[in-house]
């Protein structure tokens, strides 16, 4: 495909109950990001803190940092399809509203991808000895799966062009959006680039889901019940698109 030019992008930020972390996000984003004319959307996901008062005080006229806010949180994923919906970009992707991933990295992903058939992805650096297993476990169980490797998969930032996302079809609304993105791109043959990210503790506040190792055994159940029914609706999408009503031109 032609490489781009005049390229432009939009990150999405999900937020659910991070009002310890916003103000310190809000700043690095205006910096590193808006300052360089990449648009922002932060999603107040629902928040039950004081997130809303202090996303509230971004200008609503902000060419570059922009603000919603969904009054009930239907899932991580929920969030980022819905600032996908209002983003302007020629670029899109997402990234983390906790600061362990630094709004800085999406520069450096933007920065590397120039085509619209790439995908660009973090890769977490830092991080402990339990994470790290569990993360070669899923990555292991996921490449075995989908006949391609896959390798930390809810790494962040998350690039892609604008017209990878228009051919996705019932995307999850929960965590197993990271995985169906990198699948999908790797089932389109996008070429999969990735980024050295650090991955320290969370600054403030608490996990929305990790709260200990019964939450991370809960995520893992669920995203094998995930992949497994995405790993069939890849199959049955395949059978479609090669079968002779699908191929016949007459």
């Amino acid at each position: 495909m032609n490489k781009a030019s005049n390229k432009s992008c939009s990150i999405i930020i999900p937020c659910f109950n991070e009002s310890n972390n916003l103000e310190k996000l809000i700043d690095l984003c205006k910096t590193n990001l808006c300052s360089r004319n990449i648009e922002v959307i932060l999603i107040d996901n629902g928040s039950t803190d004081s997130s809303q008062n202090i996303l509230s005080k971004i200008p609503p006229k902000d060419n570059y940092l922009k603000t919603y806010r969904l009054r009930k949180n239907l899932g991580y994923g929920h969030g980022i399809l819905f600032g996908l919906s209002k983003a302007h970009g020629d670029f899109l992707g997402w990234t983390h509203a906790d600061l362990q991933t630094d709004p800085l990295d999406v520069v450096e992903g933007f920065e590397l991808i120039n085509n619209t058939n790439e995908f660009v992805k973090g890769t977490r650096k830092g991080r402990p000895l339990l994470d790290n297993f569990i993360t070669i476990g899923m990555s292991f169980f996921e490449s075995i799966l989908f006949k391609n490797f896959l390798w930390d998969i809810n790494a962040q930032p998350t690039l892609f062009h604008r017209s990878f996302f228009e051919i996705w079809q019932d995307p999850p609304k929960d965590w197993s959006i990271d995985l169906f993105a990198y699948s999908f791109a790797k089932k389109n043959g996008l070429t999969v680039k990735r980024i050295e990210v650090l991955f320290p503790d969370r600054i403030a506040g608490t996990s929305s889901w990790n709260t200990g190792l019964a939450s991370r055994i809960y995520l893992i159940i669920r995203t094998i019940s995930f992949s497994r029914l995405l790993r069939m609706k890849f199959k049955d999408l395949s059978s479609f698109e090669n079968s002779p009503s699908k191929n016949n031109k007459g």
